[in-house]
């Protein structure tokens, strides 16, 4: 072998080691809360969907890029949730449950339905560094099929990525 092939192939093993050496980003996706408005709230059928949607949001966020997912226990959720909505509302408070499970990112999140046509994918991202919200969406889900709510998980996925992946200035 020539010496500028051995060159190459020792710079491409050298680029590849110190690219598999970077951690994958850690996040933690709690269990979204149903706010159901409706005149027949909390049916059972809402209640499967409402908690499908973390699995869906950590399967898509497992294909969108390098993250890690962190699972933090229903029985540590709750012990650190107040009352309905407080771990959506105290962003210091979602951080330090992230911070204990070794999480980078926590991601509090909401499914708001105020009619039976439409629903809101509510989603507050913390940085458990600075403990701090990082970014808030809102996602409008107009009806209540699967492929809707696949839609958009997939949106808040991408807009998770991009929140994540944006430069710090």
């Amino acid at each position: 072998m020539n010496r500028p092939t051995l060159t190459r192939i020792l710079l491409s093993v050298l680029l590849l080691a110190s690219h598999t050496g970077q951690a994958a980003t850690r996040i933690a996706i709690l269990s979204f809360e149903l706010n159901d408005m409706t005149s027949l709230p909390n049916t059972p059928e809402e209640q499967r969907r409402t908690a499908s949607m973390r699995p869906l949001l950590e399967q898509a966020l497992g294909k969108a890029g390098d993250y890690e997912i962190i699972q933090i226990p229903a029985v540590d959720q709750a012990a650190a949730n107040s009352g309905f909505g407080y771990l959506f509302r105290v962003d210091e408070l979602a951080a330090k449950l992230g911070e204990r499970h070794g999480a980078d990112w926590v991601l509090v999140g909401q499914h708001s339905k105020p009619s039976f046509l439409f629903s809101y994918l509510l989603a507050n991202l913390i940085d458990v560094k600075s403990q701090a919200l990082a970014a808030s969406y809102a996602i409008e889900l107009k009806g209540n099929h699967e492929k809707v709510t696949q839609r958009g998980i997939d949106s808040l996925a991408d807009k998770i990525q991009a929140s994540i992946n944006k430069p710090s200035l």
